[in-house]
């Protein structure tokens, strides 16, 4: 990780900006909020996001299809956000944990560098 804090500010800025764009990419929405702490060779990203109508409304009839299409939409956005984490920030990830939670609408995503960057 850089250092300087101004190195870091833009880094974190960087971040949220490719975080917002592939949760438009994949959900058609933007995020509300969200706060990004870097701790050596981990990046957490706190966010609040707005569910997706649809699932909402399967999620009241089918609550166990919305757990298996919640799961594969997460799979899917760990993917797509490693790829241009790397490309784009030039970072190596070793790996993404994500979950979120569709009642409070609250996401934390953990990234683990390989190595200090």
């Amino acid at each position: 990780m850089p250092h300087s804090t101004a190195q870091e500010k833009s880094m974190k800025k960087t971040i949220a900006q490719i975080y917002n764009k592939v949760n438009q990419e994949m959900y058609g929405l933007g995020v509300r909020k969200q706060k990004i702490e870097v701790l050596e060779d981990k990046i957490i990203i706190f966010g609040l996001h707005k569910r997706v109508q649809a699932l909402h409304a399967i999620g009241q009839k089918h609550p166990e299809l919305t757990l298996s299409v919640d799961y594969t939409l997460i799979q899917e956005f760990k993917e797509r956000l490693k790829k241009e984490l790397e490309s784009q920030l030039n970072l190596k990830v070793k790996t993404i944990l994500k979950d979120f939670d569709p009642k409070s609408e609250e996401a934390v995503a953990v990234i683990y560098l390989t190595e200090k960057q």
